[in-house]
């Protein structure tokens, strides 16, 4: 089964997902607080993602092979305070438009462990961005975590998201996901035949696309339950084993772009 959306799904699904943030977003007030991330307000968010939407786009516009310099410029904020949405959609837009354009061969900075072609890669991470970043919303409304079925992430997206925090994220230099005690734990969904190993010692976690039979405990739960998860956004998921996975994921896994 394929885990990896094409570059035109993950475009299209970007688009659904950047329209349903600012759809969430215009349904609360930029004061009021997001549950699945800590401190943040409504506002907060939309300046994140505003900001992260326009970096991607100044490296795929510009097919940056180095990161920017100074990404002060992109997190600054909305201009008016007082109109944030226009400026979040105006961003979004932007992207899905550098992205569109962008040559197939495009050379440009990408950040990720076994990261596809950079157009790809750009189109793959600014599409789960959005995605979770849109739960965050949703949850800033509900004022509580979605659940899975609110959550509406299609079992194909969500398969694809799984790959890249697995194969992307989870592996780098960079990762706290550490123990003194080596164990492997089966990631499989229920919805699809597929699954990840994930080795944790106390070198960078190393993941393969396969169950190992040996593994100390499973993981499984649907491919959406797992993407949320994962992305500690939900709890539709169930540990089977000798060792705690999810434990240490929730203390020491702390996704960032860079």
């Amino acid at each position: 089964m394929a885990l990896r959306l094409s570059q035109a799904d993950l475009l299209d699904a970007l688009d659904a997902e950047a329209t349903r943030l600012a759809r969430e977003a215009n349904r609360v007030l930029p004061t009021d607080p997001v549950p699945t991330c800590p401190g943040w307000t409504v506002g907060d968010l939309v300046a994140h993602v505003g900001g992260v939407h326009r970096w991607a786009t100044a490296v795929v516009a510009g097919a940056l092979t180095d990161n920017v310099a100074d990404d002060s410029e992109f997190f600054a904020g909305p201009p008016d305070p007082d109109r944030p949405l226009p400026w979040l959609v105006e961003g979004g837009n932007a992207l899905i438009r550098a992205l569109g354009d962008a040559p197939d061969d495009l050379r440009a900075f990408v950040f990720l462990k076994n990261a596809p072609p950079p157009k790809l890669f750009w189109t793959r991470r600014q599409a789960h961005e959005t995605t979770i970043h849109r739960i965050d919303a949703q949850a800033a409304r509900l004022g509580r975590i979605p659940s899975t079925v609110e959550a509406g992430i299609p079992t194909s997206l969500a398969l694809d998201g799984l790959d890249e925090l697995l194969t992307g994220f989870v592996p780098r230099r960079s990762s706290r996901l550490r123990t003194d005690e080596p164990f492997r734990t089966v990631i499989a969904p229920t919805d699809a035949p597929v699954a990840w190993t994930v080795a944790v010692s106390a070198d960078p976690p190393v993941v393969t696309d396969r169950a190992d039979p040996a593994a100390q405990s499973v993981i499984t739960g649907t491919a959406t339950a797992l993407y949320l998860g994962l992305w500690n956004r939900g709890d539709d998921v169930a540990e089977n084993g000798t060792v705690d996975l999810l434990g240490h994921w929730r203390e020491q896994v702390r996704i960032s772009w860079s």
